[in-house]
């Protein structure tokens, strides 16, 4: 791999560690933000936290790490795909599908 391929990733890696890191202290506040009664009184009440809702500056740094790491024609092909010339252009509710299949590009090399 190149420099800046393991930068890309690395990168990318950072980015899914402070997601991760986030979902744990939603969870702990969640868990933690009532009494200990609540919480054994009725289980079923305790609720995983909503998935973050994706943000045009996620799907940007992703699709940049991944033209950085030599995809630039796959992340323009695909930008395409979901009828856009550039990334603003995209509807937000398509960034999760947008974001599943930039997840894959390199993947074959």
């Amino acid at each position: 791999m190149s420099k800046m391929a393991d930068m890309a990733q690395a990168i990318e890696d950072l980015h899914k560690a402070a997601a991760a890191i986030n979902d744990a202290a939603d969870w702990l506040t969640q868990q933690f933000s009532g009494t200990n009664e609540d919480l054994s009184a009725n289980p079923a009440s305790v609720q995983k936290p909503a998935k973050k809702e994706l943000k045009l500056e996620d799907v940007r740094s992703v699709l940049a790490d991944k033209s950085r790491a030599g995809h630039t024609a796959e992340v323009r092909e695909l930008l395409k795909e979901y009828g856009a010339a550039k990334l603003s252009k995209i509807d937000p509710a398509n960034y999760k599908a947008l974001m599943k299949d930039a997840e894959v590009l390199g993947d074959g090399k």
